[in-house]
């Protein structure tokens, strides 16, 4: 049993008495909430009759049978099940069985999840870079300037550049392109698919209130960082960091010489496709920096037509993050159909398709794989062009909705995840597969998939064998020690919120992990929040951008 399992039962025997804990009778729900619409469970791992759903004033509202699911192999769970979708209204409940659990209140009611939109948005500000968060805007959160100096490239320490700004990728220091582009595309796309979700946010950033919406003054800071990325010839290097990761500090404590890293043709194709997606985007805002950005896509869609091999070279003497990848073919189809999508240049289309010739994923969504970027972009947009080629795309993606389905409906908590999915980053594959649900709601007209969909969320946020949420802040039992320097270094005992962890790793790689995880244990219950073991519990840009898209589609769904 881990140590966060424990935990679970530890809580609930100080509040609901001794017997819960020697029972070990918890019961497991989505710590935030649930939709008044839609199917709405609750997991038990200890057998039982009957449950009741509860008001805070112990009056019960609804009651049910609990149905025996059996045993689910990847959490290793005798699993039950209490089914409440009937019940509908809005309030605060928990739930009894006639075993004596008890579950942590939750909530019911119309976008009962925007705070957690609200938190994982915002948790973007948090990691600027190049600027100081003031107390305003960041509260106690807030720190100096960063990462101001130039940067010297390392390839000719005579060059010096100035590319401050962006965010943060990580729980270090560092700021890389495909993994800020990935970011990007999954937020732009949740505000180009459900803009009323975002036009109405106010996260209290220093922007809010101006022109731009949220989300888009916030997306704005890590565009602009990587139009200073792009070199003259429209090459694009492939990331800007110190030689070696900084020591747990505080951001503007970490004043080693920064670099600029060599140019990278996946760099310079997702550049391009983000460029672009987002110069199509802002135009109804900003005419000229729509035009900007639209400029600095082709400068880097010229270099990639000029340049038609794979280029990536990452310094041995650099040691940190790679992100390297073994082909960019699928990063160039992206950049071909986005600056299709934006300009209409029939050049780019043509050039979109012989890209298809090659085999990648065309449902992946990034950031190491990102076919399914530019499949959703033309699908959206450009399905008129060629309705034949726009249909080979939406079958594509139903067809990976009803295999993430059959896996969903094979597992007690409804988590659409084999167990290679539990990996380093399992969050995101996790929110990943709930983006494909909601893409074969919104694009391939299946409703059925809103259910599962919004059971990956309920999963993030507690619903899952460790009655644990993965996003910081959120739910009583929520992650507090991410592997993330400033959290790490503020001396505030509190963590920032909104922040999306790793979640468990069925093959965690470093020591503390390792330690932290008993051998033999099922895959759902590799976790511990420990802020040491980076395999299991370091934040990223592209773990929160994907909860952000789901957690928007959910709110935008109930309307």
């Amino acid at each position: 049993e881990s140590s966060a399992a424990s935990d679970v039962y530890k809580r609930q025997a100080l509040r609901f008495g001794k017997e819960v804990f020697m029972k070990k009778a918890a019961i497991f729900t989505d710590l935030i909430g649930y939709e008044t619409i839609g199917r709405k469970t609750a997991v038990l791992t200890s057998q039982a009759q009957d449950f009741t759903l509860n008001d805070i004033n112990g009056n019960s509202v609804f009651a049910g049978k609990v149905t025996h699911f059996g045993v689910d192999k990847l959490s290793g769970d005798d699993v039950y099940i209490a089914d409440f979708s009937g019940f509908e209204d809005e309030g605060e409940y928990y739930i009894t069985a006639d075993n004596g659990a008890v579950s942590e209140r939750f909530f019911i009611g119309k976008s009962v999840h925007s705070k957690v939109l609200d938190d994982m948005t915002k948790a973007f500000y948090y990691l600027r870079c190049g600027c100081g968060l003031d107390e305003k805007h960041a509260g106690k959160f807030s720190h100096g300037r960063c990462h101001t100096e130039p940067a010297m490239l390392w390839d000719d320490h005579s060059v010096s550049l100035d590319v401050s700004g962006g965010w943060h990728d990580a729980g270090d220091y560092g700021r890389y392109v495909t993994a800020g582009a990935c970011a990007l595309a999954h937020l732009l796309y949740a505000y180009e698919m459900f803009p009323r979700t975002f036009d109405r946010q106010n996260i209290n950033i220093p922007e809010s209130g101006g022109v731009l919406p949220d989300i888009l003054a916030e997306c704005k800071v890590e565009l602009d960082w990587l139009l200073k990325m792009q070199r003259a010839d429209g090459a694009v290097y492939h990331k800007a960091t110190t030689a070696h990761h900084a020591a747990f500090i505080m951001p503007e404590e970490d004043t080693a010489q920064m670099y600029v890293l060599p140019i990278s043709s996946m760099a310079t194709a997702d550049h391009a496709a983000v460029c672009a997606l987002a110069a199509r985007i802002y135009k109804k805002f900003e005419e000229e920096y729509s035009a900007k950005l639209l400029s600095a896509a082709e400068k880097s869609a010229q270099w990639l037509i000029n340049n038609p091999d794979f280029y990536f070279d990452n310094p041995k003497e650099c040691k940190t993050g790679i992100y390297g990848e073994d082909s960019d073919k699928d990063n160039r189809f992206w950049a071909w159909s986005e600056l299709f999508t934006a300009t209409g240049n029939e050049k780019y289309h043509d050039l979109m398709k012989t890209a298809l010739k090659d085999s990648f994923p065309i449902t992946a969504l990034g950031y190491g794989s990102v076919g399914g970027l530019g499949a959703l972009g033309y699908m959206l947009y450009s399905g008129s062009k060629d309705a034949a080629l726009s249909d080979t795309f939406k079958k594509a993606f139903s067809d990976e909705a009803h295999r993430l389905k059959t896996i969903a409906d094979s597992c007690g908590y409804g988590a659409a995840m084999d167990e290679k999915s539990y990996c380093w980053g399992s969050s995101m594959n996790l929110m990943k597969h709930a983006m494909i649900f909601a893409i074969s709601d919104k694009i391939c007209g299946e409703r059925k998939f809103y259910d599962y969909a919004a059971q990956q969320l309920h999963v993030l946020l507690g619903l899952n064998a460790l009655g644990f949420s993965y996003v910081s802040g959120e739910g009583e039992n929520s992650m507090k020690n991410p592997h993330m320097r400033p959290t790490a270094a503020d001396g505030i005992d509190e963590c920032i919120p909104g922040l999306v962890s790793g979640g468990p790793n069925r093959y965690p790689s470093d020591e503390a992990a390792r330690k932290l995880i008993k051998k033999n244990t099922p895959p759902m219950k590799c976790y511990a929040d420990d802020v040491g073991a980076y395999s299991l519990n370091e934040i990223t840009i592209y773990w929160n951008s994907p909860a952000v898209f789901t957690a928007a589609y959910i709110i935008d769904s109930e309307e």
